[in-house]
């Protein structure tokens, strides 16, 4: 792991992820800490001067890391090496900002008190000028969200944005998931929903985003009655087209 080779680098990381299956129980991982920490923080030397032109071999080391830590994470490890995760947020690889995002995820089951450090980075994430990074961070927000939905109502508005203008149908899935989550917790989202779901039923041709579509439109629709007790006129043209969509 130590290695300054790529290849027999990849072979000892390889081998912890394989090696260390119970890591909470094994002394070995923390002797890692030092090293993961050496290359997280060789792959923020992106474009310096102290990176001595090993820029581009520092990111893949650090990818290397990252997948390793993702296996291999602790409550003590996510504890040490969450400020360098969340540094690596902003680093100008895409493939660094992908894969700390996701290694972040793995990182929370284990210490779950690091999501309230950086819940604001991650939300910051979802205006990427990258779409990978972009589908990354719903990714990891959506299989948050499955515990408590509630304390991701603040990122309606920006779920909102991306169903309405991303192309993107995995992300989209994702995106329609979490929305339709959040109505119970948010009422007035049901009706705001009910016109782009609608839409994006009639137009999609991906089967997946379909039927999630008209499941998150089944949840919408016990709250769209407005205060007066009435309802919004498209409603009979909505369940209809769900109906329709169903048989066919």
């Amino acid at each position: 792991m130590s290695s300054p080779r790529f290849a027999l680098k990849r072979v000892g990381y390889l081998a912890a992820c394989q090696g260390l299956d119970q890591p909470e129980n094994s002394p070995v991982v923390l002797l890692t800490t030092n090293l993961l920490q050496k290359e997280l923080r060789g792959a923020n030397l992106f474009g310096s001067a102290t990176s001595g032109g090993k820029s581009g071999e520092n990111i893949y080391h650090a990818g290397l890391a990252i997948n390793c830590l993702s296996n291999i994470a602790t409550e003590d490890l996510g504890q040490a090496l969450l400020p360098e995760l969340l540094h690596m947020l902003n680093h100008p690889s895409p493939y660094i900002r992908k894969k700390a995002l996701l290694c972040l995820y793995k990182v929370f089951l284990k210490y779950p008190q690091g999501l309230r450090l950086s819940y604001d980075k991650i939300k910051l994430c979802l205006e990427d000028p990258n779409p990978s990074v972009i589908s990354c961070a719903v990714n990891v927000i959506t299989e948050l969200a499955e515990k408590n939905p509630k304390n991701y109502l603040p990122l309606a508005p920006a779920f909102f944005k991306l169903l309405t203008s991303s192309a993107n149908n995995w992300m989209l899935i994702k995106v329609v998931k979490l929305l339709g989550s959040l109505v119970p917790e948010e009422p007035r989202l049901a009706r705001k929903l009910l016109e782009p779901l609608s839409g994006m039923v009639k137009s999609t041709h991906a089967k997946s985003l379909l039927y999630e579509s008209v499941h998150a439109i089944t949840l919408c629709l016990p709250y769209v009655k407005k205060a007066d007790g009435s309802q919004p006129a498209n409603i009979p043209d909505v369940v209809e087209l769900c109906v329709e969509t169903l048989r066919s």
